[in-house]
């Protein structure tokens, strides 16, 4: 029976996912995918059925794990955000010469405009890269339709597939049509061709050649998909090619129909016979992609000797940060000024009265006690130099602490802080998280460990996955077993509570440590105070 549901894009591909008989979700939380796992914990099938759902150390692992899920048959889904995809970079590219087994959706949740996000890079070159197919839903009801699609795609090829979300669409709801009848799980299998799962080079080389060859038929299949298509118009003065969220974009700017002819994609590779049509018939083309102009620069090749094409590289259409309805008609209106069913739309005039509103640290934060510590320490050394990580405490970078030097990626605090440290820097100090410490901190902690390095590694415990909500930290209750473990001196493995009254103990440790000629790590330690106030909640109901 079919009913209508109002779901982020995000819940949407999740409850499709289990309505095609998913099997397990591996993820690490990361905005803007966050809410699919969440929705999957939370689904009453999902939990009725046992389907594994609970988050992985990284995202490296949670592609693993998946993978391993799939090689027995299972359908299952690994998401996670655009520069996580860079952690599970490995596995992910690698899977393309195992192949999937049980069907394998890895979901990469772009961040164009860098809400949260250090970069603006676009997962459809990992999926080109890797020579695996992809999916680039344009609205909710494409992302629950596309879920199943997906499974039935990987299964035919026996290839992974790349889910391709981004920040609008994940984060925004739409009434999606959803059938309350779940498929059935499937049942464990084995791959037909087991040696290919083993990527010696003998047996790479072979499956390479194989990769090579169904590559065509992914670009067959694309042809004939359902998801990319041609839409004939009355004017050929321009052809537009729509990508993902930007049809979207596109058909509320012109409030339905558009004059012009258009290909949509969703499904790549790129349906090279939709497109040389639509090349062939109009004067022009334009290409609205969010994201990177992945379809515009194969478009133009290196040559760049064809048809005018409007799009990021010749300016035409904005590079950096979102599309938007609103942007797409200003490009059209530009480019076509006497077309009369567009009007440009009016410049919106914020009010001198909104102020900005920069993020902080929440008040009661214990990340606040450590840097209002470790800065009263650091006044007393030259040149004193805090490497930082991702999490909540990166805002220690505003005012009013100034309190770090470097953010770059997950884990890099302590691995920087260590080759600074090589270079004779001097205090050279890492700040990193709990949750961030077990996805990728641990292994510099090792190189650290093994050349006992002059550093001091301060690791904020909250007790939670903070930045992305509240979910499990995998180092809870175990990090100093973790440092002590890897081989730190028992010594110089510090833990104190980050409470103000403790600021006098903490100055005095901080000190300690830093002047200590070799590695040491202190864990400071204090509950997310928004946790808290959940748990505090939940235990008066």
């Amino acid at each position: 029976m079919k009913t209508k549901r109002l779901l982020l894009g995000d819940e949407a591909f999740a409850l499709g996912a289990i309505n095609a008989g998913l099997s397990g979700a591996y993820a690490y939380p990361g905005t803007p995918s966050t809410e699919i796992m969440e929705y999957v914990q939370t689904n009453p099938v999902a939990k009725e059925r046992g389907i594994h759902s609970h988050w992985s150390s990284n995202e490296k692992t949670a592609m693993e794990e998946a993978l391993g899920m799939s090689f027995c048959g299972k359908r299952t889904f690994t998401s996670m955000k655009h520069v996580g995809l860079n952690v599970a970079a490995d596995p992910f590219v690698n899977s393309a010469m195992t192949g999937a087994n049980g069907g394998l959706l890895v979901v990469a949740a772009d961040d164009p405009g860098m809400h949260s996000s250090q970069n603006e890079q676009d997962s459809r070159f990992y999926a080109d890269f890797a020579m695996i197919p992809a999916l680039e839903p344009s609205d909710q009801q494409e992302a629950y339709d596309m879920a199943r699609a997906g499974f039935e795609l990987s299964e035919k090829f026996n290839i992974p597939v790349l889910f391709r979300f981004v920040t609008r669409l994940s984060h925004s709801r739409a009434v999606v049509e959803v059938d309350d009848s779940p498929s059935a799980e499937n049942g464990r299998s084995y791959p037909d061709n087991p040696k290919q799962w083993v990527l010696m080079p003998a047996m790479s080389k072979i499956r390479n050649r194989q990769l090579i060859s169904d590559y065509e038929c992914f670009v067959k299949d694309s042809e004939g998909s359902a998801y990319n298509r041609y839409e004939e118009a009355p004017r050929h003065e321009l052809g537009i090619i729509a990508s993902g969220i930007a049809y979207n974009y596109l058909k509320e700017a012109f409030s339905g129909d558009v004059p012009f002819p258009t290909v949509k994609i969703s499904q790549y590779p790129l349906p090279k016979k939709l497109i040389r049509r639509l090349y062939d018939s109009c004067d022009a083309i334009l290409v609205l992609e969010e994201g990177q102009p992945f379809i515009e620069s194969r478009l133009r090749g290196l040559l760049d000797t064809g048809k005018r094409i409007y799009g990021k590289l010749s300016g035409d259409v904005v590079r950096d940060g979102e599309l938007s309805p609103d942007e797409v008609k200003t490009t059209i209106v530009r480019i076509m000024p006497s077309l009369s069913v567009l009007k440009a739309p009016e410049n919106k005039k914020v009010s001198a009265t909104v102020v900005s509103r920069p993020p902080a640290l929440c008040q009661g934060c214990g990340h606040r006690d450590v840097y209002c510590a470790l800065n009263e320490v650091l006044e007393g050394y030259d040149n004193a130099k805090v490497f930082g990580d991702i999490g909540c405490y990166t805002l220690g970078f505003l005012k009013p602490f100034n309190a770090i030097d470097t953010c770059v990626d997950m884990g890099a605090s302590i691995t920087m802080a260590k080759g600074a440290a090589d270079a004779g820097q001097h205090p050279a100090v890492a700040i990193i998280g709990d949750s961030t410490f077990t996805h990728s901190g641990m292994t510099g902690l090792l190189d650290a460990i093994n050349e006992n390095t002059h550093m001091t590694v301060i690791i904020s415990d909250n007790l939670t996955t903070g930045m992305t909500g509240g979910q499990d930290s995998q180092g809870t209750g175990k990090l100093e077993d973790i440092c002590l473990g890897l081989g730190a001196l028992p010594e110089h493995v510090r833990t104190i509570d980050s409470l103000p009254k403790n600021h006098n103990d903490m100055v005095r440790l901080f000190k300690e440590e830093i002047d200590y000629p070799g590695l040491s790590v202190i864990v400071s330690r204090r509950e997310c105070i928004q946790t808290a106030r959940r748990h505090a909640s939940a235990k008066k109901q």
